[in-house]
């Protein structure tokens, strides 16, 4: 089974509100096997624009990244996150090679 990926890059406005979304979206990561791979850190940029934060999460499957996305805990967490920050997703398929 392909593995899939959330890959965000995210400008954080508020670093304490953005904390609370921090800790609401752990629950349905924990429930649908999400693994950070980046979370943050320090960085280059080499080509192209970028936000400030870029972050990279593994799912199981390209299945349960999307429904992670879309599950109804997940919205919740997000809708804590939308008025302090400003970012670009994808969920991506993993290549299987």
């Amino acid at each position: 089974m392909t593995k899939g990926y959330w890959v965000a890059h995210v400008d954080v406005d508020d670093i304490e509100t953005y904390k609370t979304y921090i800790a609401a979206n752990a629950a349905p990561f924990a429930e649908y096997g999400a693994r950070f791979l980046v979370r943050g850190g320090a960085y280059e940029q080499t080509e192209g624009h970028c936000r400030a934060r870029t972050v990279v999460i593994e799912f199981p499957s390209y299945e349960a990244a999307l429904a992670c996305y879309r599950s109804p805990g997940y919205q919740a967490a997000k809708a804590l996150r939308d008025p302090v920050s400003t970012g670009d997703m994808v969920i991506i398929q993993g290549y299987d090679g």
